[in-house]
């Protein structure tokens, strides 16, 4: 979906995804990978790394949060990680990619979350009498995951649908990142955090608002995309859909930035991702026409089917 920053977000105003939040007179800036130690965090498991053990084996352990306790399996745990790191997720998707296809499996543990108050679901229509069942964490859902520790301590958790008119398009980005996490694999690295692209924005508006006076100053700007490994195209910062930061074979710290066009991109806008480097992925159906407009507008930029 096609964002750029500054714009405002509504996304901004509320405090979903944060795992610590800070106020507007903090002028810290993000830390990105050059910049930080992750080597030691937890990585993020994609669907190479996970090997679902048998729901008979699979028992449920305790998790407190307050006074209350929470009987979990392990399963259970991982999709409500999927979906605190991606904040909406299909339900089919997590049947893939958490349950290996045991869609029955599925149905009966998020049954079991959702009567804990862990998760929501919500059927949401999209085109003629075609539907789409989406699945999010519920705030309790958010504070339980927190300290398991099953995630990199810099990745942001998120909670409830905020923008169902979005849905469709940011469930996708789930699916965006298991293709993208098997390329990485298979050249040996390994995922340690995603960011979306309202987390960006978030740091890249907060920052801006410590420049003050000099906030439109068009080097400050490009100094600050820099800073965030982005760059300026026709005066604005094109936000990515997601961004991966990885490790790579060999042990170096690094990052790709993925976008997730769609039949609906201008051709503009489109251009727009692929001159600021975007890795560009869109559904099969849509591929053909947007390789035709880069080709229109000679960019080599290449276009990934998902």
């Amino acid at each position: 979906m096609s964002r750029d920053s500054f714009p405002g977000d509504p996304r901004q105003a509320d405090e979903s995804f944060d795992r610590a939040q800070t106020t507007r007179l903090e002028c810290r800036q993000a830390q990105f990978p050059q910049e930080r130690e992750a080597l030691t965090e937890p990585r993020l498991e994609a669907q190479v790394d996970r090997d679902p053990r048998p729901e008979s084996e699979d028992r449920r352990s305790p998790y407190s949060l307050g006074r209350r306790t929470f009987l979990l399996r392990e399963s259970e745990v991982q999709a409500m990680s999927d979906l605190g790191t991606f904040r909406v997720v299909a339900a089919d998707d997590l049947g893939q990619f958490v349950y290996a296809g045991d869609r029955a499996r599925m149905e009966r543990e998020l049954r079991h979350l959702q009567k804990q108050g862990l998760i929501v679901e919500r059927t949401l229509p999209i085109s003629g009498r075609n539907s789409l069942r989406v699945v999010g964490l519920t705030r309790t859902g958010k504070k339980l995951l927190l300290p398991t520790h099953r995630l990199p301590e810099s990745q942001a958790l998120y909670h409830e649908i905020v923008k169902p008119r979005e849905a469709k398009h940011d469930a996708q980005l789930y699916r965006l990142f298991h293709a993208e996490a098997a390329r990485i694999q298979n050249a040996g690295g390994h995922p340690l955090r995603v960011l979306l692209d309202y987390e960006l924005k978030r740091h890249l508006n907060r920052e801006r608002e410590c420049l003050r006076e000099r906030r439109n100053d068009l080097h400050e700007i490009a100094t600050l995309a820099a800073r965030h490994g982005l760059t300026v195209v026709n005066g604005k910062i094109p936000l990515p859909d997601m961004r991966i930061e990885y490790q790579s074979a060999d042990m170096e710290l690094r990052r790709i930035d993925l976008e997730l066009a769609t039949g609906h991109y201008r051709p503009r806008g489109l251009a727009e991702k692929a001159q600021a480097g975007f890795a560009i992925y869109s559904p099969r159906e849509d591929a053909p026409r947007l390789r035709r407009i880069l080709d229109e507008q000679e960019f080599t930029a290449r276009i990934f089917a998902l």
